[in-house]
């Protein structure tokens, strides 16, 4: 798995519960579970590709509106590649391969009133680079 470290005077909890964000966050993806994704985001969360923003409810709309990978028979290859927590903020880096698409997210978390959320999310479709 990538880089995964924490900062010793943070401790390994904090680390552990950025971990479980993702675990949900592959599910979500995976199973189509717009609640799932809706509970680990930040409200005001964007979401942003090349060309492309959405906000949280534009993107959920599309998860909710299109077919779900479980229910297709799609592996479950989703990757963490690196998570680094600094105090009350993460940035986590993920490979989500989902129908012909293998996108990388970059997730930006915080943790306000005792919980992390993402509030920022970038990604790209490392197929449309290939030649």
């Amino acid at each position: 798995m990538g880089n995964l470290e924490y900062r010793n005077d943070f401790g390994a909890h904090e680390f552990m519960s950025v971990m479980e964000l993702v675990k949900d966050y592959f599910e979500g993806l995976h199973r189509g579970e717009v609640e799932k994704l809706r509970a680990i985001f930040h409200p005001d969360a964007f979401l942003k590709a090349p060309g492309l923003r959405r906000s949280l409810d534009q993107w959920l709309d599309a998860v909710a509106n299109r077919s779900v990978p479980e229910q297709q028979g799609r592996p479950f290859h989703y990757k963490l590649l690196s998570i680094e927590v600094i105090k009350d903020q993460a940035m986590v880096k993920l490979e989500c391969p989902l129908f012909d698409h293998r996108y990388v997210d970059y997730l930006g978390l915080l943790k306000e009133d005792g919980r992390w959320l993402i509030v920022n999310k970038m990604y790209t479709d490392l197929q449309d680079s290939v030649s």
